[in-house]
């Protein structure tokens, strides 16, 4: 067997969990068993905890690998051939101004990580990272380093990267197989015998096949299994509607489907029907964000049994269902993997923008990255998905120039943003997000001064537009998140 030299850094790599989870895919592979690797975050104490856990994993296995781990991140970029972001700028507080600031204002969301108010701010905090890190591969990685984005808001980040730092990038996201999973178990069948396409974006694509491996359409089975599955029944009323509407299931869970659409969340007398409180995407008001906020907790309690207990043993038939150790065998070893990520479009699907970022089925290869030419989309499926495609363009736009009226457009033709606020609301909620996340916003430093000016007058002049800080919302649990069920 032929080892592979190559070196893969991980920004953001203080996020522990995750960080184990794809470097254990990476080393599953044995031909990866002696690749370098580097670990990057500006938390040095989440960096050391890290390194500590992921390489207790790596002693355990005998392997002769060395994390590198480094707050300075061009010193971790430094000759990689592989560079993933997995930052999460302004972490749980800013996510906290994301979810409630909008709230205050009647706008309702369960995440807020992908578009809505909270999606487009989060892109906005993320932008400048990511650009810094397009800088640091085009000065120090190894040639044609390729940006591996798994971080949120998906579309946004891996668009200005492409676009605007001139990477090769590629958006990876688990969402369109946790989908094909659920159908195995809807349709109680092997997840191995049924074959999916999904079209669209990030968190909004569309499952235009999914059939056996002879050929057998399995779609017009779905509406009639949803109903009477126990769990997915209940918890995926808005997708299940979507099915109806379009005759197609869509992409991503519950809970994110009613933030990215303008009917679902717009008025909260109805919200309550399309939503499930037993699971954390179900799409309770800020659902996502209270989860979060557990998990993190509980994190840092499991971490010293992790480092009590022996490490992971690597193995290849082990790895998780994320795509990066996938395409890496591809790229490096040339077994084809056909697989659903985010790439700029170019084509691919007829009727969405060709620089849009896409998350399409593609074929890894020695050659690259192959993507396939889908046709057009159904056209009520592609209005769906180009509403979004606009707005990311707008805010990523705004984003990558400073261009700060950008981000106002994009607020207000956010689908449910537009949808559940008056633009004067728009307008004064954007400026109050905009001031509360002022540290992680370098890029509309003049923006925000403007946004103080106006808010100030506003209360002078009486013209500010009351809010109410303790609206809970209108799916609100009365139960502990310690009983999700899945």
């Amino acid at each position: 067997m032929e080892y592979k030299k190559f070196k893969v850094a991980f920004i953001g790599a203080g996020s522990v969990e995750y960080a184990e989870k794809l470097m254990y895919d990476i080393l599953s592979v044995p031909e990866f068993q002696q690749i370098e690797i580097a670990f990057h975050d500006i938390d040095k104490a989440k960096l050391e905890r890290s390194v500590a856990l992921c390489q207790r994993d790596i002693d355990e296995n005998k392997l002769s690998i060395k994390i590198e781990g480094t707050t300075d991140r061009p010193e971790a970029i430094k000759d990689a051939k592989y560079v993933f972001n997995m930052a999460k700028v302004g972490g749980l507080k800013a996510w906290e101004y994301d979810l409630k600031i909008p709230l205050s204002y009647g706008l309702d969301q369960c995440v807020g990580d992908t578009l809505c108010a909270g999606g487009l701010m989060y892109g906005a905090r993320m932008i400048p990272l990511v650009l810094d890190i397009c800088k640091d591969m085009k000065m120090y990685a190894a040639p044609n380093a390729m940006f591996f984005n798994v971080a949120n808001p998906l579309t946004m980040t891996t668009w200005a990267a492409a676009h605007y730092g001139n990477v090769p990038s590629v958006g990876m996201c688990h969402g369109v197989g946790i989908g094909h999973r659920q159908f195995a178990k809807v349709l109680d069948m092997p997840v191995e015998d049924i074959y999916i396409t999904c079209l669209g974006v990030n968190h909004m694509g569309f499952y235009t096949e999914v059939k056996t491996k002879d050929g057998k359409n399995l779609i017009p089975m779905l509406p009639e299994a949803y109903a009477k599955h126990p769990i997915y029944g209940e918890l995926e009323k808005a997708r299940r509607d979507m099915l109806d509407w379009f005759g197609a299931y869509n992409s991503e869970q519950n809970g994110h489907t009613t933030d990215l659409v303008p009917w679902y969340r717009t008025d909260p007398r109805t919200l309550p029907d399309w939503i499930s409180y037993y699971h954390v995407f179900g799409g309770e008001t800020n659902g996502y964000f209270g989860m979060s906020e557990l998990e993190q907790k509980l994190a840092a309690e499991n971490y010293d049994k992790r480092m009590q207990s022996p490490g992971l043993i690597f193995d290849p038939n082990k790895r998780s269902t994320e795509h990066a150790s996938f395409l890496m065998e591809g790229l490096e070893l040339n077994r084809i993997y056909r697989g659903h990520v985010n790439v700029v479009n170019n084509g691919s699907i007829a009727n969405i923008m060709d620089e849009a970022i896409v998350e399409v089925p593609v074929y890894a290869d020695i050659h690259g990255l192959n993507v396939p030419i889908y046709g057009e989309m159904d056209t009520a499926q592609a209005e769906v998905v180009n509403r979004m495609v606009s707005v990311n363009k707008l805010a990523t736009e705004a984003s990558c120039t400073g261009d700060v009226k950008k981000l106002y457009q994009a607020m207000l033709l956010d689908p449910l943003t537009g949808a559940a606020l008056d633009p004067r609301a728009i307008r004064q909620m954007t400026d109050e997000m905009l001031i509360a996340e002022e540290k992680w916003l370098p890029q509309f430093k003049e923006g925000i001064q403007s946004a103080k000016k106006c808010i100030k007058q506003a209360k002078a002049e009486g013209t500010y537009i009351p809010t109410n800080p303790n609206y809970k919302g209108a799916a609100v649990r009365d139960f502990p998140y310690e009983m999700y069920k899945e």
